[in-house]
């Protein structure tokens, strides 16, 4: 069947995931495959899409986004599970329309509304799975929920970490697809500034799973504080208490540390930066902005467990500690910043490495992936 692949995601908003998916969407329709992008709401990953010369549609219904998270209690998720599957049915007419040969669910909300609009259109449904479904993400019973679900209706799944791979179904095709990077032309310029004239930067979400209070602490009792340090990130919906948090932690230790808010671009703070910190005290699904950050040229400390594990060779490509250590993050940041060579070595090795992540190998798989499950 002949046709674009139809991505389906349920927010425009310009997170992390969101973003993967439109740079991968840029590189499919440069590298030949057609595709299109349907999402329940606008917003600027649509715009930008739309921008880029790619297909969209904008199917909207009354649905809370936040019904389907670990908060919610039992009847709040039914409530929103029956809205989804309402709009998914309407979804599915739109995917008929555009003449799709196979459907992408680019989360798990948009999971649900593709197994009823992929039935509906009459075409494969293939989930591209951005989180860990697990407890500690979304908790028990919407985990085993969505595993099962997604075993019962999805033809294969795209995982963005082999970690992630872990903790989907396993009686269905599965393809490992890192979120890819665009890579800078040239390497970077190596940075060897001392540790007082330094720039440190933490880029994500403001949220406290991505433990910004544990990076604060930890920088709090390093022995030489850096020049500049960025926390880079907005909130999203209830969590602007924690960035009222961080604020006041930040003045109680005395660190001189600026909070950004969103910014459609963090690139240049990256390109600025010696030390890239990402600080997630779950394990993160991936990890893209750790990539992001090797690739711009930072020596990146990161956590594990998760997907920097994936990513980071310790002490070669740049450091690993344990999440949620303070004492550990602490020594990885005194070690970085105290020794300028060390430094500049693992920030160049790590630029290395981001370049297996670039976006056109990821394209690839994917393409493959999709001609598998969906002939073109």
């Amino acid at each position: 069947m002949s046709g674009p692949a139809v991505f389906l995601g349920h927010t425009a908003a310009p997170s992390g995931a969101e973003l993967a998916t439109l740079r991968l969407l840029r590189t499919l329709r440069t590298q030949g495959t057609e595709v299109a992008l349907v999402c329940t709401e606008d917003g600027p990953v649509m715009a930008r899409a739309r921008d880029a010369g790619i297909e969209t549609r904008v199917v909207t219904g009354r649905f809370d986004s936040r019904a389907m998270t670990t908060a919610s209690g039992p009847l709040r998720l039914i409530t929103g599970f029956l809205a989804l599957l309402r709009l998914g049915w309407t979804i599915g007419g739109v995917v008929r329309e555009l003449g799709a040969r196979v459907l992408v669910a680019e989360s798990s909300k948009a999971l649900v509304l593709g197994a009823v609009a992929a039935r509906r259109a009459r075409v494969p449904l293939v989930w591209q799975v951005h989180d860990r479904v697990s407890r500690d993400y979304f908790g028990l019973l919407p985990a085993t929920t969505i595993r099962l679900l997604a075993a019962l209706v999805c033809r294969g799944l795209l995982a963005n970490s082999h970690g992630t791979r872990d903790t989907l179904p396993s009686r269905i095709p599965v393809a490992v697809a890192y979120p890819g990077v665009a890579l800078p032309a040239v390497p970077p310029p190596p940075r060897g500034r001392a540790a007082a004239e330094a720039v440190v930067v933490v880029v994500g979400r403001l949220s406290p799973w991505k433990g910004q209070d544990v990076f604060l602490r930890a920088l709090a009792t390093v022995p030489t504080r850096p020049a500049a340090v960025y926390l880079v990130g907005g909130t999203f919906f209830d969590e602007q208490p924690f960035r009222q948090y961080l604020e006041r932690l930040a003045d109680e230790l005395g660190l001189a540390v600026t909070f950004t808010g969103h910014v459609d671009d963090p690139d240049r703070y990256l390109a600025e930066a010696d030390v890239l910190v990402h600080c997630s005290v779950l394990p993160e699904p991936f990890g893209q902005v750790v990539v992001e950050g090797m690739a711009a040229g930072c020596a990146v400390i990161a956590t594990v467990p998760g997907g920097p594990a994936e990513i980071i060779a310790d002490g070669r490509t740049g450091r690993l500690v344990p999440a949620g250590d303070e004492a550990a993050l602490t020594t990885a940041l005194t070690e970085l910043l105290g020794d300028p060579a060390a430094r500049a070595r693992i920030a160049a090795a790590g630029a290395d490495r981001a370049r297996d992540f670039d976006i056109g190998t990821t394209a690839r798989v994917v393409t493959r992936f999709l001609d598998e499950v969906a002939p073109p």
